[in-house]
């Protein structure tokens, strides 16, 4: 009886096999995907000034500024908003180098707010000498460069 059922299950595969061939031939293959672009190099943004790294670096004054006058209750806290937003629109003159910009003064701002939590000595002391060292380096940038 055991050799008449494995007949059975023998013929059924070889009766059954050219349907489940047949099936496999109708049955849709998956798309293949179209073929992947190169990928764009990025757009160059055209070389900074030479004073690119010198601009940075008073637009972080610039920030912390914001943040200690504001702090303190400076009568020009606000102006150092408008002082940077002047400085965007003068050397902004692509996206990538205004978020540059946005970033160096946020940094400024962000560095002061960790470690002043209220109007201090300390935080008198740091606004006027960040202020005198904005004004120097305003000053040198303006002499090499003109503006």
């Amino acid at each position: 009886m055991m050799r008449g059922a494995r007949a059975w299950a023998i013929l059924a595969l070889v009766l059954l096999a050219p349907m489940v061939s047949q099936a496999q031939q109708r049955t849709p293959q998956p798309a293949k995907p179209p073929a992947a672009k190169p990928a764009e190099p990025p757009v160059q943004e055209p070389d900074g000034p030479p004073y690119e790294p010198q601009l940075l670096q008073l637009a972080e004054i610039m920030g912390s500024l914001a943040y200690l006058r504001t702090l303190c209750g400076g009568k020009e806290a606000q102006d150092w908003r408008a002082r940077m937003a002047a400085l965007l629109d003068a050397e902004g003159r692509t996206p990538q180098r205004r978020d540059r910009l946005t970033a160096a003064f946020n940094r400024g701002f962000k560095a002061y707010s960790l470690t002043h939590r209220s109007c201090t000595d300390a935080s008198q002391e740091a606004s006027a000498r960040l202020a005198a060292e904005g004004e120097a380096l305003s000053r040198a940038l303006a002499s090499r460069y003109g503006g």
